[in-house]
């Protein structure tokens, strides 16, 4: 059972989008409450304040978005997010943290965060991020993207897996490390959902990756 039930109701006629927070300090936890109680589109499921807890309930309450914290005490945030996206592979992460090494950033990415979001960064940004993360996209802290376009510039780039795509799904690929949404890549190239999201799976199994940032990583490392 989640640790503290939240009710966000909203007057708009609109399907808001469902969270959970995952997130030990309780200070933290209470403003990321405040700050999105105020916004109509978006619901709460649960706050927990360890990675056990959410890996027990989050599955149950099936939210589109999970916002975690690394530091959390004894299972972490990138072990939590791992075990998470085994039990449901189509919930999107978006990472809530102070930290901005590059090896915690890429190990969560690794583990099927689509995003990583500074908590100094919080407000607005958080909320915009959500809204990105929900449609497919992938929202980073400016410090974190600089963070991920100088690491990619610093390697010595070889990705053999890229060879085994078809032409068409390299299109589809180029178009999801541009950051385009589905309903975006789709239109542009004249497929149907159902069909992109086939090119999607077939891409994800060839270049052995679990999410849209993990095959954007190897496309943008592909010269």
């Amino acid at each position: 059972m989640a640790e503290k039930e939240l009710n966000m109701e909203t007057k708009s006629n609109l399907t808001p989008i469902t969270i959970a927070i995952v997130e030990d300090d309780q200070k933290t936890s209470q403003a990321v409450v405040d700050l999105l109680s105020e916004e109509a589109h978006i619901r709460c499921l649960g706050v927990f304040a360890t990675g056990e807890a959410a890996v027990e309930t989050i599955p149950q309450v099936k939210p589109e978005v999970a916002l975690v914290d690394i530091n959390l005490p004894k299972m972490n945030g990138i072990e939590c997010v791992g075990r998470l996206k085994k039990l449901l592979p189509k919930l999107r992460v978006l990472m809530l943290t102070k930290y901005q090494e590059s090896e915690l950033i890429f190990n969560s990415l690794r583990a099927g965060a689509s995003g990583y979001l500074l908590k100094k960064n919080l407000g607005s940004e958080l909320v915009s991020a959500i809204g990105q993360i929900q449609a497919g996209g992938a929202p980073m802290s400016m410090r974190i993207a600089r963070k991920v376009v100088d690491y990619f510039n610093d390697l010595k780039p070889l990705e053999p897996d890229l060879g085994k795509l078809t032409p068409r799904e390299q299109e589809v690929l180029a178009l999801l490390a541009e950051g385009l949404l589905y309903k975006e890549i789709s239109d542009r190239l004249g497929i149907t959902t159902n069909t992109f999201r086939n090119y999607q799976r077939s891409i994800y199994e060839k270049l052995h990756v679990h999410s849209r940032t993990e095959a954007a990583l190897k496309y943008v490392r592909r010269y």
